[in-house]
């Protein structure tokens, strides 16, 4: 069991961190400060499967780290 924890662990953090690079922002730095007003905008289409795909990975990654805490 702690096997299968540690191989769904390391990889559900080297997908996580392949899906988070492959996200674009449409998005300078500079306009997080203030230089666009467009910040927030609606997800659609591969962006918005590609942003639940993120958020579901970093559940998956956070539930083994707890399991294999206890």
């Amino acid at each position: 069991m702690e096997h299968a924890l540690n191989i769904i662990t390391i990889a559900s953090a080297v997908l996580l961190m392949v899906v988070i690079l492959i996200q674009t922002r449409g998005a300078s730095l500079g306009s997080g400060f203030g230089g666009t007003s467009e910040i927030f905008t609606t997800r659609r289409g591969s962006d918005k499967i590609l942003h639940q795909f993120t958020v579901l990975l970093a559940i998956v990654f956070t539930l083994s780290i707890i399991l294999s805490l206890i």
